[in-house]
């Protein structure tokens, strides 16, 4: 192997996630939740139009 994939390698078996990586998770995170939110957003908001209270 590489003296690059052994570096790579090691870097995958270290323990801890970096604040690089919380960050990225985050990042992603928020990008579905706004895509679901985009996608499904007329569709609950024409559901719950449709509601009526006695």
């Amino acid at each position: 192997m590489s003296k690059t994939l052994i570096k790579f390698h090691q870097r995958l078996n270290e323990k801890g996630a970096t604040m690089v990586e919380y960050g990225l998770m985050v990042a992603l995170v928020a990008v579905v939740v706004g895509v679901a939110a985009a996608l499904l957003g007329k569709n609950i908001s024409t559901m719950f139009a449709g509601l009526t209270f006695p």
